[in-house]
């Protein structure tokens, strides 16, 4: 796990000498607790007197317990989209972020009004992850933010569910998809620690034999092929952040933004260059 602290030289991306406001896309399962943990990190920016810009993009969510400045739901009718393209409720969402994502020009020529006047970019997304990690429109957009922001992804975990092996490295394996997916700077957010502290999450990542002591109490099939798996995932601990959270009771919320200037500057000098260097090719091969 990474735990580097940024040196004083070392500043967040910038534009033509400006510091550009870091992009913090939450992302996590249905019931992880993610919009609460939206909900709580943006009233502990205003709090602060550093308020943020914040998007949802989940067209689906009944009641948003914040204030958000861009909402797809005000682009797209969630169920409007059902009716008419006869889908769903994961197709309903699908195409609506489809559709939002053909104005996503738009989005971002009003993001880049107010970057200079706010402290953050926070991103609230679909609750059924997979629509936006994997589809098209979310790859869209990531990147089109990330090519801008410094952009952070925020994986939201109930920890209280996680606190069998089993489900630990279901977990596991899934933010590691996401990681080497989006290929940015990436945080693991333990949320629900008023409930089940993340210590023992902490320590089955940076202590192999104590994640093999849980395992021996599973007897089951799946032992063996966690056992194989742990030892792959060694690799991918190294370049995590981790922080334990309580969206409910605001614990560990300042651990969560040292981690986020910390991937900020991670952002800076190894992922923006590698960006640029992609986009180059890409006009370079059209």
């Amino acid at each position: 796990m990474s735990t580097s602290k940024p040196s004083p030289t070392e500043t967040p991306a910038s534009t033509n000498g400006k510091k550009q406001p870091p992009v913090i896309l939450c992302i996590g399962m249905a019931g992880s607790g993610k919009t609460t943990f939206m909900q709580r990190i943006n009233a502990h920016l205003h709090a602060k007197k550093t308020p943020p810009y914040v998007v949802n993009l989940d067209p689906a969510v009944g009641n948003l317990p914040f204030t958000a400045n861009i909402d797809v739901r005000d682009t797209v009718n969630y169920k409007e989209v059902m009716k008419q393209y006869n889908l769903g409720p994961n197709g309903g969402i699908l195409t609506s972020l489809n559709l939002f994502t053909t104005k996503f020009d738009q989005v971002l020529d009003l993001i880049a009004k107010r970057a200079d006047s706010v402290s953050h970019i926070l991103v609230d997304t679909p609750g059924q992850i997979e629509i936006f990690t994997w589809s098209a429109s979310g790859s869209i957009i990531t990147d089109t933010l990330a090519s801008t922001y410094p952009t952070v992804i925020a994986y939201i975990i109930d920890t209280p569910r996680t606190t069998a092996p089993a489900t630990f490295m279901s977990n596991m394996l899934y933010a590691c998809s996401i990681l080497y997916k989006t290929k940015l700077p990436f945080i693991l957010v333990f949320n629900k620690t008023d409930v089940v502290s993340h210590e023992f999450a902490v320590e089955w990542m940076t202590d192999f034999e104590k994640f093999q002591e849980a395992l021996s109490h599973d007897t089951t099939y799946m032992s063996s092929l966690m056992n194989s798996m742990s030892l792959v995932l060694d690799e991918f601990y190294s370049h995590l952040k981790v922080v334990g959270v309580s969206a409910v009771t605001g614990n560990g919320v300042e651990d969560f933004f040292a981690a986020v200037d910390e991937a900020a500057v991670e952002y800076e000098r190894d992922y923006k260059p590698e960006i640029e260097r992609m986009i180059k090719e890409k006009v370079y091969n059209s």
